[in-house]
């Protein structure tokens, strides 16, 4: 459990200290948010602060975890650098996004088609990759079973597995992507989210079939690695969080919402635990599905909307809510979806 204490410290520390510095440097060169016109009028107050945050969680992470296991003597995993590339891949892609935005001062980075492309590129790379590098039982970073808190009998062919992977890695990092609207609101889920996942991490290596076997224990390639990504990630957004929250001297922007975003998916697909993302990352898809609906309603009934702005935060803004008090009740129904997710996971354990 030590290499799980040092990432997390670490990459805290890198994240806290260090988005100063991030600050300084973006203000500096003018790396400034830009603000859409249709947008809550609020939000213009905003403008000119410093984005693409997300570089500093990226860099205290991978720092956070390599230094653990420098320090631990521990042997690096195929599913942390599976998951290491996954997150660093995306992350790059919404740099390129947000730098486009910056350039042309625009509101608009990446076309939708590259974007997309971009991530699919990624996406099937790790899909492919993690059906490769079985340990000594035979078990790869990606299986070939549906999951939902660990492995179903439902199994599939290599290319169906492929495209699930794609699913969940593109459905998960835009819906971190579309709830980053308020300050500190995607940041904030993403650390309890994260934070229950160094608990699976966990659970699952002490109960591991490696160590414990018997009905209850789990069939995960790199369980303990898991919990020590999960940690350096929770640590590093815990970090950023002290300068992104309101009144942010930060924004993360597309370079750290989807590298958090496919981090997410890239944990639940190697800790067997895919669906169960759905619940754990609950308020994530809660914002997904009110753009879903606003959008396809607005297509069926030829201009009528269900919410007065998607995603559902600006709903509430033009409500009249405070963007403080938003954030925070977000994040309540953010933990209280943590904290079903974990009491299922653990109820599971116990029926066997």
């Amino acid at each position: 459990m030590k290499g799980v204490l040092i990432a997390a410290s670490l990459a805290f520390v890198l994240s806290i200290f260090g988005t100063p510095f991030a600050i300084r440097f973006l203000t500096r060169r003018g790396y400034g948010q830009i603000i859409r016109d249709d947008g809550p009028t609020s939000h213009h107050t905003k403008r000119g602060t410093p984005t693409m945050g997300g570089v500093v969680i990226i860099l205290a992470t991978l720092i956070g975890y390599f230094m653990s296991h420098l320090i631990t003597s521990r042997h690096v995993t195929a599913s942390g650098l599976q998951i290491l590339f996954l997150m660093t891949g995306l992350g790059l892609v919404g740099f390129i996004d947000d730098w486009l935005k910056i350039s042309r001062q625009l509101s608009v980075g990446l076309r939708a088609k590259s974007k997309i492309a971009g991530q699919t590129l990624i996406a099937i790379t790790f899909a492919i990759l993690g059906l490769h590098f079985p340990d000594d039982r035979g078990l790869t970073p990606i299986s070939s079973h549906l999951s939902i808190v660990r492995d179903t009998s439902l199994k599939f062919g290599a290319i169906f597995v492929v495209i699930w992977v794609l699913v969940m890695i593109t459905a998960e990092s835009n819906g971190v992507n579309l709830t980053d609207g308020l300050d500190g609101l995607a940041t904030g889920a993403a650390v309890m989210t994260f934070g229950a996942f160094v608990l699976i991490g966990i659970w699952e290596f002490r109960q591991s079939c490696l160590l414990a076997a018997g009905s209850h224990c789990y069939q995960v390639r790199d369980p303990l690695d898991i919990a020590i990504i999960s940690a350096a990630l929770m640590g590093a957004a815990f970090g950023f969080l002290w300068w992104n929250a309101s009144p942010a001297k930060i924004f993360m922007g597309d370079t750290g919402s989807l590298a958090l975003g496919g981090a997410l998916a890239g944990l639940a697909i190697a800790s067997r635990t895919e669906l169960l993302l759905l619940l754990l990352g609950g308020l994530f898809l809660i914002i997904s599905l009110s753009v879903i609906l606003q959008v396809g309603f607005f297509k069926l009934s030829k201009g009528r909307r269900i919410l007065r702005m998607a995603p559902l935060q600006h709903h509430f803004e033009l409500l009249g809510w405070g963007e403080v008090t938003i954030v925070i009740r977000f994040w309540i129904i953010a933990g209280l979806c943590v904290g079903t997710g974990l009491g299922i996971f653990y109820a599971a354990w116990v029926a066997g």
